[in-house]
């Protein structure tokens, strides 16, 4: 808009440019043809001024014009722009716009995209701690074994340890040291008098019984005589005119079972010989 009010006072005083030549011209010609009295030129020289004024007026109305014409077109122009503005602010509050749907499909696509990654990131998560939580038990299962032997190593080498000490002690026994041979005597014949009747109470329903006792072997176990005995239990096994021998089962099989006596030498027994009732067995 303000081009067109420059470009209309250019012509405004483009015309005014040309009616000055125009007026020469004229005064040229009428001096060359004709010749004018002194008082001619001097009413000719004021019809000049006042044309000129006339025209200066003129242009200045019409300069007025134009900047009027140019600030109601600029407020127009201003309310057009401010309803736009309104229109589209109401779009984007309705959410109907396209300056903001296509920004928003593309934010949830980004969405879902993410929300696809983050799944999957927690089932790798998920599963990684599984993982760690199966090689953690199976460590500690792992642990628990190996302590577990090396405990038993342990007590086992401790154990024949003090068998073999044990054993020493009695083939080095010296009678000829402070022991008192008299009072000790004494105490042995007290306790053989004392195990007599139950060897005799022992002895004698081996003799009268004439039946087998019940004794097998299942899944390497032993069933005899309404009791079961396993690997690691202590048993007493009796036998005829013997004394009563202490031991532990080491191994259970299909026909025999052995066992360990206390000075640690190990030896075995017959079921055969359990159900005829040459050996008798109980838990110690």
């Amino acid at each position: 808009m303000p081009v067109h009010s420059r470009e209309k006072k250019d012509s405004n005083h483009e015309e005014m440019e040309v009616d000055y030549p125009e007026q020469d011209a004229s005064s040229s010609d009428e001096e060359d043809t004709e010749s004018s009295s002194v008082s001619e030129d001097g009413d000719s020289s004021e019809m000049d001024d006042e044309d000129c004024e006339r025209r200066r007026m003129e242009c200045l109305d019409e300069m007025t014009t134009l900047e009027k014409q140019f600030t109601d077109l600029k407020d127009q122009l201003y309310k057009e722009r401010l309803s736009q503005v309104d229109v589209k602010l109401q779009e984007v509050m309705a959410g109907n716009a396209p300056e903001y749907l296509e920004p928003l499909a593309n934010l949830q696509e980004s969405m879902k995209i993410r929300t696809k990654v983050a799944g999957i990131y927690r089932e790798l998560c998920l599963e990684s701690v599984k993982n760690k939580y199966d090689c953690e038990v199976q460590a500690a299962f792992q642990h628990w074994e190996s302590e577990k032997l090396l405990l038993f190593d342990t007590v086992q080498s401790e154990l024949e340890e003090k068998i073999r000490r044990l054993e020493e002690d009695r083939h080095s026994i010296d009678i000829t040291s402070d022991l008192d041979i008299l009072e000790d005597w004494t105490a042995i014949r007290k306790a053989m008098a004392t195990l007599a009747p139950h060897r005799v109470k022992a002895d004698v329903p081996a003799k009268n019984e004439k039946h087998q006792h019940s004794a097998r072997s299942e899944e390497g176990r032993l069933f005899y005589d309404g009791e079961w005995y396993s690997r690691g239990q202590a048993i007493c096994i009796h036998k005829k005119d013997e004394y009563p021998t202490s031991a532990i089962i080491t191994t259970i099989n299909h026909e025999e079972v052995w066992f360990k006596r206390l000075d640690g030498s190990k030896s075995k027994l017959y079921i055969s010989q359990l159900q005829k009732g040459r050996y008798t067995m109980k838990h110690s």
